[in-house]
């Protein structure tokens, strides 16, 4: 069953990995931020939301809920 989306965002001069339910987990710089939402997301199968500093959407990842069929 799929859980919830984990969102990488920005606090301040931070990065905060946040995923509801879940809570939230802060880190120095966006990498590391990146990093543990993606190891997140694999291991719940779940979608993975990287915002930019202005809050906008600039990257999705989906871990496990691709569909294997597709055409193109």
């Amino acid at each position: 069953m799929p859980s919830d989306d984990i969102h990488v965002v920005p606090v301040g001069d931070r990065w905060t990995v946040e995923t509801q339910g879940v809570g939230r987990e802060t880190f120095e710089t966006q990498d590391e931020a990146i990093a543990s939402g993606t190891e997140r997301a694999r291991e719940q199968h779940a979608e993975l939301l990287i915002h930019g500093r202005d809050g906008q959407i600039r990257e999705r990842n989906s871990f496990g809920n691709d569909p294997r069929d597709i055409t193109g």
